[in-house]
């Protein structure tokens, strides 16, 4: 298990690889991860890859090896368990960067998470489970940086080293547990995920919190300022958040400062934000004061499927979800699960949209799982079933959806027996006015 134990092995070049690609072929359960420079360059990229089988370690260098097909092979190959530990950003990377494409996978922090484990960062796991620290003092490090030191290679190695022996003690207290399908329905919508390209998004602005409440005119100088931020950053090679922070370019849309002094009393005056971008900033401001063009419908992280349409308004919505809310909290408290072995907000939003009726149409919702249909499915269209009821009011006894006449006629026949204003009719208009 310890590490010293096991031979390290770098992946400089071809022949190497295609050595290291020969001999996972024959392996049933590999470990997998990156290390990636996201916080120190405006366009991202993977700069290591690092690979264990149960005897050895591998670190893939991609900035020497430039053809990583045969890897991509391995990684496509459904007769090897890839391993990983918080796969989302690995897996969009190595598709990004190589159109890698993931089939049988397994993620020990959902296992974790589905196992009800408290905290569950693999180092926490790894000490918890084998009794090692893990020094994570390399975790902002700019691995696109060479040479790499010994200290960085056996950083590296130690977050691919353990993933192996986690999973095969995860999965058997999944099976024993009966949450094992679950997990892996889990891990196989992980590995469908896509990258989203920073580089074709013309509307970074809207993914700043709190653009959202901004009025139009200031959503078009923030989309102005994130602009000029884009292009800085890409020219800097930076990550935009290093260039002018998100408070800063919120606050100059709400205010829209139209002379440089003001733009100065929002930031630091003498700040090198000032003196190398304050006077752009003040133009992209009245860019955006001038821009008349529409703007974008609120973004979606993902495409809604296809599904009924929303049967109420947004007020009966939150109802609903105030109620699914509160069975998701009985559920819990019922049944003792992990709060991920129930549902997220995100898909009780959904169901409280979409208002399913069938287990057809729970198959249609945003999101639902397979095992939580399995689970829960009986209970939610019961659920959205009785809140329907109560929006529809019950006809009253003896009136005419009950078989005419009794309160409702009685009602109508105390107000024709009124005056004008409130007051007792005239004998003629009480008797109706005829004989």
């Amino acid at each position: 298990m310890a590490m010293e134990d096991s031979p390290l092995v770098m992946v400089e070049d071809a022949d190497a690889l295609a050595k290291m690609c020969e001999r996972l072929k024959a392996r049933s359960v590999i470990g997998v991860d990156t290390e990636s420079d996201s916080m120190h360059h405006f366009q991202e990229k993977v700069c290591l890859i690092q690979i264990s089988d149960v005897d050895t370690d591998y670190i893939v260098d991609p900035l020497s090896v430039k053809d990583l097909s045969p890897l991509g092979e391995i990684i496509n190959d459904p007769k090897v368990l890839k391993v990983l530990h918080g796969a989302d950003y690995d897996i969009v990377s190595l598709k990004r960067d190589y159109g890698f494409t993931f089939r049988n996978l397994f993620d020990t922090m959902i296992a974790a998470q589905f196992l009800g484990f408290v905290k569950f960062g693999l180092a926490d796991l790894v000490r918890d489970t084998f009794g090692v620290f893990m020094d994570k003092k390399f975790q902002t490090h700019d691995w696109a940086s060479r040479p790499l030191l010994g200290e960085h290679l056996e950083y590296a190695r130690g977050d691919t080293h353990f993933l192996i022996a986690l999973h095969e003690l995860m999965r058997a207290k999944l099976d024993r547990k009966g949450r094992l399908k679950m997990v892996e329905e889990e891990c196989r919508i992980l590995a469908e995920r896509e990258w989203r390209s920073r580089a074709a998004d013309t509307e970074s602005w809207t993914r700043v919190k709190g653009a959202n409440r901004l009025n139009a005119s200031g959503q078009r100088v923030l989309r102005a300022l994130c602009n000029l931020r884009d292009m800085r950053a890409k020219e800097m090679d930076r990550p935009p958040y290093k260039v002018f922070p998100d408070q800063i370019l919120l606050r100059l849309a709400e205010l829209q400062p139209t002379d440089f002094d003001t733009v100065a009393s929002l930031v630091k005056p003498r700040s090198p934000l000032m003196r190398r971008h304050g006077e752009d900033m003040l133009a992209a401001v009245q860019d955006g004061l001038n821009d008349e063009s529409s703007l974008p419908e609120p973004r979606s992280n993902k495409p809604r499927k296809a599904g009924p349409p929303t049967r109420y308004g947004m007020r009966e919505t939150e109802r609903l979800m105030l109620r699914l809310k509160d069975w998701r909290a009985a559920v819990k408290k019922r049944t003792k699960v992990p709060m991920i072995m129930v549902a997220s907000n995100n898909q009780l939003k959904a169901l409280a949209g979409w208002r399913p009726h069938t287990t057809e149409e729970l198959f249609q919702v945003e999101d639902l799982r397979e095992w939580q249909i399995k689970l829960y499915g009986p209970e939610l269209l019961e659920l959205v079933r009785v809140f329907e009821a109560s929006l529809e009011p019950a006809p009253r006894a003896g009136s005419a959806a009950a078989g005419g006449g009794g309160e409702a006629s009685g009602r109508r026949k105390r107000r024709r027996r009124r005056g004008p204003k409130g007051g007792e009719a005239s004998g003629a208009e009480a008797s109706g006015g005829a004989e």
